[in-house]
Protein backbone atom coordinates (compact mmCIF):
# COMPACT_ATOMS: atom_id res chain seq x y z
CA UNK A 1 0.00 0.00 0.00
CA UNK A 2 1.26 3.47 -0.90
CA UNK A 3 2.15 5.14 2.39
CA UNK A 4 1.21 8.47 0.84
CA UNK A 5 -2.14 7.34 -0.62
CA UNK A 6 -4.28 9.28 1.87
CA UNK A 7 -2.20 12.47 1.70
CA UNK A 8 -4.03 15.62 0.69
CA UNK A 9 -1.41 18.37 0.81
CA UNK A 10 0.56 20.10 -1.95
CA UNK A 11 3.57 17.79 -1.45
CA UNK A 12 1.61 14.57 -2.04
CA UNK A 13 3.80 12.19 -4.00
CA UNK A 14 7.10 13.61 -2.75
CA UNK A 15 9.34 11.42 -0.62
CA UNK A 16 11.56 12.59 2.24
CA UNK A 17 14.31 10.72 4.08
CA UNK A 18 15.01 12.25 7.47
CA UNK A 19 18.18 11.67 9.48
CA UNK A 20 17.56 14.13 12.27
CA UNK A 21 16.87 14.36 15.97
CA UNK A 22 15.67 16.73 18.66
CA UNK A 23 13.48 19.56 17.36
CA UNK A 24 14.51 21.84 14.48
CA UNK A 25 15.31 19.13 11.93
CA UNK A 26 12.43 16.77 12.74
CA UNK A 27 9.92 19.62 12.76
CA UNK A 28 10.84 20.33 9.14
CA UNK A 29 9.88 16.74 8.41
CA UNK A 30 6.68 17.14 10.43
CA UNK A 31 5.66 20.18 8.39
CA UNK A 32 6.47 18.43 5.09
CA UNK A 33 4.45 15.41 6.25
CA UNK A 34 1.48 17.66 7.05
CA UNK A 35 1.79 19.05 3.55
CA UNK A 36 1.50 15.56 2.07
CA UNK A 37 5.03 14.18 1.79
CA UNK A 38 5.91 10.58 2.70
CA UNK A 39 8.60 11.02 5.37
CA UNK A 40 10.80 8.11 6.42
CA UNK A 41 12.67 8.81 9.65
CA UNK A 42 15.96 6.98 10.22
CA UNK A 43 16.65 6.39 13.92
CA UNK A 44 19.45 4.68 15.85
CA UNK A 45 18.66 1.64 17.98
CA UNK A 46 18.05 3.80 21.07
CA UNK A 47 15.90 6.23 19.11
CA UNK A 48 15.75 9.97 18.69
CA UNK A 49 16.61 11.27 22.21
CA UNK A 50 13.67 13.65 21.99
CA UNK A 51 11.40 10.64 22.56
CA UNK A 52 12.23 10.73 26.27
CA UNK A 53 12.75 14.42 26.90
CA UNK A 54 10.95 15.81 29.97
CA UNK A 55 9.71 12.40 31.07
CA UNK A 56 10.08 12.21 34.84
CA UNK A 57 9.92 8.94 36.78
CA UNK A 58 6.87 8.79 39.01
CA UNK A 59 5.18 11.74 37.34
CA UNK A 60 1.95 11.04 35.51
CA UNK A 61 2.09 11.98 31.82
CA UNK A 62 -0.48 12.03 29.05
CA UNK A 63 1.71 9.82 26.86
CA UNK A 64 4.66 7.49 27.37
CA UNK A 65 6.63 9.35 24.69
CA UNK A 66 7.29 13.04 25.10
CA UNK A 67 4.59 15.23 23.58
CA UNK A 68 7.30 17.25 21.84
CA UNK A 69 8.44 14.16 19.95
CA UNK A 70 4.89 13.22 19.02
CA UNK A 71 4.29 16.69 17.62
CA UNK A 72 7.54 16.94 15.67
CA UNK A 73 7.32 13.47 14.17
CA UNK A 74 3.67 13.15 13.25
CA UNK A 75 2.73 11.15 10.16
CA UNK A 76 6.24 9.78 9.61
CA UNK A 77 7.46 6.22 9.26
CA UNK A 78 10.35 5.04 11.44
CA UNK A 79 13.15 2.69 10.46
CA UNK A 80 15.87 1.70 12.90
CA UNK A 81 19.12 1.71 10.98
CA UNK A 82 22.76 1.90 12.05
CA UNK A 83 24.13 4.21 9.37
CA UNK A 84 27.60 3.96 10.90
CA UNK A 85 27.90 0.50 9.38
CA UNK A 86 28.51 0.07 5.66
CA UNK A 87 25.37 -2.01 5.21
CA UNK A 88 23.32 0.53 7.11
CA UNK A 89 24.76 3.33 5.02
CA UNK A 90 23.94 1.48 1.81
CA UNK A 91 20.34 1.03 2.90
CA UNK A 92 20.18 4.75 3.71
CA UNK A 93 21.46 5.46 0.19
CA UNK A 94 18.80 3.14 -1.25
CA UNK A 95 16.17 5.20 0.56
CA UNK A 96 17.76 8.44 -0.58
CA UNK A 97 17.84 7.19 -4.18
CA UNK A 98 14.04 6.93 -4.12
CA UNK A 99 13.57 10.26 -2.34
CA UNK A 100 13.11 13.83 -3.48
CA UNK A 101 14.44 15.35 -0.27
CA UNK A 102 17.08 14.33 2.25
CA UNK A 103 16.71 16.14 5.57
CA UNK A 104 19.30 16.19 8.32
CA UNK A 105 20.43 18.28 11.28
CA UNK A 106 23.51 16.22 12.16
CA UNK A 107 26.72 18.17 12.44
CA UNK A 108 28.88 18.28 9.33
CA UNK A 109 31.76 16.29 10.81
CA UNK A 110 29.40 13.42 11.69
CA UNK A 111 27.89 13.42 8.19
CA UNK A 112 31.37 13.38 6.66
CA UNK A 113 32.37 10.38 8.80
CA UNK A 114 29.31 8.48 7.54
CA UNK A 115 29.85 9.74 3.98
CA UNK A 116 26.36 11.21 3.96
CA UNK A 117 27.59 14.79 3.59
CA UNK A 118 26.24 17.00 0.84
CA UNK A 119 29.17 16.67 -1.58
CA UNK A 120 29.10 12.87 -1.43
CA UNK A 121 25.34 12.52 -1.68
CA UNK A 122 24.93 15.20 -4.36
CA UNK A 123 27.45 13.43 -6.58
CA UNK A 124 25.37 10.25 -6.30
CA UNK A 125 21.96 11.96 -6.52
CA UNK A 126 22.27 15.26 -8.42
CA UNK A 127 18.48 15.81 -8.51
CA UNK A 128 18.07 15.43 -4.74
CA UNK A 129 17.13 18.36 -2.52
CA UNK A 130 19.52 18.14 0.45
CA UNK A 131 18.14 20.12 3.41
CA UNK A 132 20.67 20.72 6.18
CA UNK A 133 19.54 22.43 9.39
CA UNK A 134 22.52 23.62 11.43
CA UNK A 135 23.26 25.62 14.53
CA UNK A 136 25.87 28.02 13.18
CA UNK A 137 26.12 27.38 9.43
CA UNK A 138 28.77 25.50 7.46
CA UNK A 139 31.74 27.87 7.77
CA UNK A 140 33.76 29.30 10.63
CA UNK A 141 35.16 27.91 13.84
CA UNK A 142 31.71 27.16 15.29
CA UNK A 143 30.30 25.15 12.39
CA UNK A 144 30.47 21.89 14.33
CA UNK A 145 29.70 23.19 17.79
CA UNK A 146 26.66 21.95 19.69
CA UNK A 147 23.89 24.51 19.42
CA UNK A 148 20.25 23.83 20.27
CA UNK A 149 17.93 26.79 19.91
CA UNK A 150 18.75 28.12 23.38
CA UNK A 151 22.36 28.41 22.25
CA UNK A 152 22.49 29.50 18.62
CA UNK A 153 19.10 31.21 18.32
CA UNK A 154 18.14 32.57 21.71
CA UNK A 155 21.56 33.40 23.15
CA UNK A 156 24.10 33.77 20.32
CA UNK A 157 21.75 35.51 17.83
CA UNK A 158 20.82 38.21 20.33
CA UNK A 159 17.17 37.29 20.68
CA UNK A 160 17.26 37.07 24.48
CA UNK A 161 19.11 40.35 24.91
CA UNK A 162 16.74 42.10 22.51
CA UNK A 163 13.45 40.83 23.92
CA UNK A 164 14.12 40.82 27.64
CA UNK A 165 14.19 44.00 29.75
CA UNK A 166 17.62 45.27 30.84
CA UNK A 167 18.83 43.53 33.94
CA UNK A 168 16.68 40.43 33.47
CA UNK A 169 18.46 37.11 33.61
CA UNK A 170 18.90 35.78 30.05
CA UNK A 171 16.74 32.76 30.64
CA UNK A 172 14.88 30.88 27.91
CA UNK A 173 11.15 31.26 28.47
CA UNK A 174 9.79 29.02 25.72
CA UNK A 175 11.32 25.71 24.69
CA UNK A 176 11.99 25.08 20.98
CA UNK A 177 11.24 28.75 20.25
CA UNK A 178 14.01 29.06 17.67
CA UNK A 179 13.69 25.48 16.46
CA UNK A 180 10.20 26.07 15.11
CA UNK A 181 11.11 29.40 13.48
CA UNK A 182 14.02 27.65 11.77
CA UNK A 183 11.91 24.66 10.73
CA UNK A 184 9.38 26.89 8.98
CA UNK A 185 12.22 28.69 7.20
CA UNK A 186 13.75 25.41 6.08
CA UNK A 187 10.40 24.00 4.91
CA UNK A 188 9.89 27.09 2.77
CA UNK A 189 13.40 26.72 1.38
CA UNK A 190 12.76 23.08 0.46
CA UNK A 191 9.63 24.04 -1.46
CA UNK A 192 11.51 26.78 -3.33
CA UNK A 193 14.24 24.28 -4.24
CA UNK A 194 11.60 21.87 -5.57
CA UNK A 195 10.28 24.65 -7.80
CA UNK A 196 13.82 25.33 -9.06
CA UNK A 197 14.34 21.63 -9.73
CA UNK A 198 11.19 21.53 -11.81
CA UNK A 199 12.70 24.24 -13.99
CA UNK A 200 16.34 23.06 -14.09
CA UNK A 201 16.23 19.36 -13.23
CA UNK A 202 18.97 19.96 -10.67
CA UNK A 203 18.90 19.38 -6.94
CA UNK A 204 20.73 21.59 -4.48
CA UNK A 205 21.51 22.10 -0.82
CA UNK A 206 19.02 24.07 1.27
CA UNK A 207 20.76 25.43 4.35
CA UNK A 208 19.03 26.87 7.39
CA UNK A 209 20.73 27.79 10.65
CA UNK A 210 19.42 28.66 14.08
CA UNK A 211 21.89 31.56 14.25
CA UNK A 212 20.74 33.26 11.06
CA UNK A 213 17.07 32.61 11.74
CA UNK A 214 17.42 34.26 15.14
CA UNK A 215 19.20 37.23 13.61
CA UNK A 216 16.51 37.52 10.95
CA UNK A 217 13.76 37.43 13.58
CA UNK A 218 15.20 40.59 15.17
CA UNK A 219 16.56 42.11 11.95
CA UNK A 220 14.38 45.23 12.16
CA UNK A 221 16.46 45.98 15.25
CA UNK A 222 19.78 44.76 13.83
CA UNK A 223 19.42 46.57 10.49
CA UNK A 224 19.23 49.93 12.25
CA UNK A 225 22.40 49.17 14.20
CA UNK A 226 24.17 47.96 11.05
CA UNK A 227 23.49 51.33 9.40
CA UNK A 228 25.08 53.19 12.29
CA UNK A 229 22.02 54.01 14.37
CA UNK A 230 22.33 53.67 18.10
CA UNK A 231 20.43 50.66 19.46
CA UNK A 232 16.99 51.62 20.64
CA UNK A 233 17.02 51.88 24.38
CA UNK A 234 14.56 49.54 26.04
CA UNK A 235 12.34 51.85 28.05
CA UNK A 236 9.61 51.25 30.54
CA UNK A 237 6.06 51.44 29.22
CA UNK A 238 5.68 54.80 31.00
CA UNK A 239 8.48 56.24 28.83
CA UNK A 240 7.33 54.91 25.48
CA UNK A 241 7.59 57.35 22.57
CA UNK A 242 4.02 56.69 21.42
CA UNK A 243 1.54 56.04 24.24
CA UNK A 244 -1.09 55.17 21.60
CA UNK A 245 0.98 52.08 20.82
CA UNK A 246 1.29 50.74 24.35
CA UNK A 247 -0.22 48.20 26.75
CA UNK A 248 -2.69 48.98 29.55
CA UNK A 249 -4.64 47.08 32.20
CA UNK A 250 -8.37 46.91 32.76
CA UNK A 251 -10.15 46.90 36.13
CA UNK A 252 -9.38 43.19 36.61
CA UNK A 253 -5.70 43.47 35.77
CA UNK A 254 -6.09 42.07 32.25
CA UNK A 255 -3.59 43.59 29.86
CA UNK A 256 -4.51 44.80 26.39
CA UNK A 257 -2.57 46.64 23.70
CA UNK A 258 -3.54 49.77 21.84
CA UNK A 259 -2.35 49.53 18.22
CA UNK A 260 -2.14 53.22 17.37
CA UNK A 261 1.04 53.35 15.32
CA UNK A 262 -0.58 56.41 13.70
CA UNK A 263 -0.94 58.07 17.07
CA UNK A 264 -2.39 61.37 15.83
CA UNK A 265 -5.17 59.49 14.09
CA UNK A 266 -6.22 57.54 17.17
CA UNK A 267 -5.65 60.11 19.91
CA UNK A 268 -9.01 61.97 19.55
CA UNK A 269 -10.93 58.68 19.70
CA UNK A 270 -9.08 57.62 22.86
CA UNK A 271 -9.90 60.88 24.60
CA UNK A 272 -13.58 60.36 23.79
CA UNK A 273 -13.69 56.73 24.87
CA UNK A 274 -12.11 57.44 28.28
CA UNK A 275 -14.43 60.42 28.82
CA UNK A 276 -11.63 63.03 28.73
CA UNK A 277 -12.29 65.01 25.51
CA UNK A 278 -10.54 68.05 26.97
CA UNK A 279 -7.22 66.22 26.63
CA UNK A 280 -7.43 66.14 22.83
CA UNK A 281 -6.12 69.69 22.41
CA UNK A 282 -4.06 69.82 25.59
CA UNK A 283 -0.67 71.17 24.38
CA UNK A 284 1.11 68.47 26.38
CA UNK A 285 -0.61 65.76 24.33
CA UNK A 286 -1.94 67.21 21.06
CA UNK A 287 0.78 65.80 18.79
CA UNK A 288 2.83 62.65 18.44
CA UNK A 289 5.94 64.53 19.55
CA UNK A 290 4.20 66.13 22.54
CA UNK A 291 2.76 62.83 23.76
CA UNK A 292 6.21 61.25 23.50
CA UNK A 293 7.83 64.06 25.44
CA UNK A 294 5.16 63.87 28.13
CA UNK A 295 4.64 60.11 28.15
CA UNK A 296 5.48 59.86 31.85
CA UNK A 297 2.54 62.21 32.53
CA UNK A 298 0.11 60.76 29.99
CA UNK A 299 0.64 57.07 30.71
CA UNK A 300 -0.58 57.29 34.35
CA UNK A 301 -3.65 59.25 33.16
CA UNK A 302 -4.50 56.47 30.72
CA UNK A 303 -3.70 53.81 33.33
CA UNK A 304 -6.22 55.31 35.75
CA UNK A 305 -8.86 55.66 33.03
CA UNK A 306 -8.56 52.13 31.65
CA UNK A 307 -8.57 50.67 35.17
CA UNK A 308 -12.19 51.81 35.58
CA UNK A 309 -13.79 49.07 33.44
CA UNK A 310 -13.24 45.39 32.57
CA UNK A 311 -12.09 44.66 29.06
CA UNK A 312 -15.45 43.26 27.97
CA UNK A 313 -16.92 46.72 28.60
CA UNK A 314 -14.09 48.52 26.85
CA UNK A 315 -14.38 46.34 23.75
CA UNK A 316 -17.69 47.77 22.39
CA UNK A 317 -16.45 51.29 23.12
CA UNK A 318 -13.25 50.63 21.20
CA UNK A 319 -15.27 49.23 18.31
CA UNK A 320 -17.60 52.22 18.30
CA UNK A 321 -14.69 54.64 18.05
CA UNK A 322 -12.66 52.43 15.66
CA UNK A 323 -9.81 52.14 18.13
CA UNK A 324 -7.41 49.38 17.12
CA UNK A 325 -6.48 47.07 19.98
CA UNK A 326 -5.94 43.45 20.99
CA UNK A 327 -5.85 41.51 24.27
CA UNK A 328 -2.51 40.41 25.68
CA UNK A 329 -2.93 36.64 25.98
CA UNK A 330 -0.96 34.14 27.98
CA UNK A 331 -0.90 30.51 26.86
CA UNK A 332 -4.15 29.56 28.59
CA UNK A 333 -5.88 32.64 27.20
CA UNK A 334 -4.78 31.84 23.67
CA UNK A 335 -5.99 28.25 23.81
CA UNK A 336 -9.41 29.54 24.88
CA UNK A 337 -9.45 32.40 22.39
CA UNK A 338 -12.25 31.81 19.85
CA UNK A 339 -10.31 33.73 17.20
CA UNK A 340 -7.42 31.27 17.54
CA UNK A 341 -9.80 28.44 16.67
CA UNK A 342 -11.54 30.41 13.94
CA UNK A 343 -8.15 31.06 12.33
CA UNK A 344 -7.31 27.33 12.35
CA UNK A 345 -4.68 27.72 15.04
CA UNK A 346 -5.45 24.40 16.74
CA UNK A 347 -5.82 20.91 15.37
CA UNK A 348 -6.02 17.29 16.55
CA UNK A 349 -3.00 14.98 16.64
CA UNK A 350 -3.82 11.26 16.84
CA UNK A 351 -1.67 9.05 19.07
CA UNK A 352 -0.86 5.37 18.86
CA UNK A 353 -3.17 4.74 21.82
CA UNK A 354 -6.10 6.37 20.06
CA UNK A 355 -6.15 9.44 22.30
CA UNK A 356 -6.11 12.67 20.34
CA UNK A 357 -3.99 15.59 21.51
CA UNK A 358 -4.76 19.21 20.70
CA UNK A 359 -1.74 20.92 19.15
CA UNK A 360 -0.74 24.02 17.22
CA UNK A 361 -0.01 23.21 13.55
CA UNK A 362 2.26 25.02 11.11
CA UNK A 363 0.68 28.39 10.28
CA UNK A 364 0.12 27.81 6.54
CA UNK A 365 -3.08 26.70 4.79
CA UNK A 366 -3.80 25.74 1.19
CA UNK A 367 -7.19 26.11 -0.48
CA UNK A 368 -6.90 23.49 -3.23
CA UNK A 369 -4.60 21.00 -1.51
CA UNK A 370 -5.43 21.16 2.22
CA UNK A 371 -2.91 19.70 4.62
CA UNK A 372 -3.76 17.05 7.18
CA UNK A 373 -2.15 15.03 9.96
CA UNK A 374 -2.69 11.53 8.65
CA UNK A 375 -1.16 9.29 11.31
CA UNK A 376 0.48 9.49 14.75
CA UNK A 377 4.19 9.72 15.32
CA UNK A 378 5.69 6.25 14.84
CA UNK A 379 6.89 3.87 17.48
CA UNK A 380 10.65 3.33 17.34
CA UNK A 381 11.36 1.16 14.29
CA UNK A 382 7.67 0.59 13.66
CA UNK A 383 8.08 0.52 9.89
CA UNK A 384 11.53 -1.04 9.55
CA UNK A 385 10.40 -4.25 7.91
CA UNK A 386 7.78 -2.52 5.76
CA UNK A 387 10.32 -0.06 4.40
CA UNK A 388 12.94 -2.72 3.68
CA UNK A 389 10.40 -4.83 1.83
CA UNK A 390 9.48 -1.79 -0.27
CA UNK A 391 13.17 -1.46 -1.16
CA UNK A 392 13.16 -5.05 -2.44
CA UNK A 393 14.85 -6.76 0.51
CA UNK A 394 13.66 -10.25 1.41
CA UNK A 395 12.68 -11.62 4.79
CA UNK A 396 15.97 -13.54 4.81
CA UNK A 397 17.79 -10.26 4.26
CA UNK A 398 15.87 -8.70 7.15
CA UNK A 399 16.71 -11.60 9.48
CA UNK A 400 20.40 -11.33 8.57
CA UNK A 401 20.42 -7.55 9.12
CA UNK A 402 18.81 -8.03 12.52
CA UNK A 403 21.40 -10.60 13.51
CA UNK A 404 24.16 -8.15 12.57
CA UNK A 405 22.31 -5.33 14.41
CA UNK A 406 22.25 -3.16 11.32
CA UNK A 407 18.53 -2.73 11.89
Amino acid sequence: MDANSNATGPLKGFKVVELAMWAAGPMVGGILADWGADVVKIEPADGDPFRALNLRPGQETVTETSIEFLVNNRAKRSIVLDVRTEEGRQIALELIHQADIFLTNLRTNALERMRLDYDTVHQLEPALIYCHVTGYGLQGEWRDKAAYDVGAFYARAGVAATLLPPGDEPMMRCGAFGDYYTAMSAAGGVCAALVARQRTGQGQRVLASLLRTGAYAISAHLDRIAQGSAPRAVKSRAEILNPMNNCYQDSRGKWFWLLGLQGDRMWPAVTRVIGRPELENDPRFNSLEARGQNATVLTPILDRAFAQRPLEEWEPLFEREDIWWTPVNDGDDLLRDPQMRAAGGLTRLPTAKGQDLEIVPAPIDFDLTPWSIRTPAPELGQHTEEILLELGHTWDDIARLKEKRVI
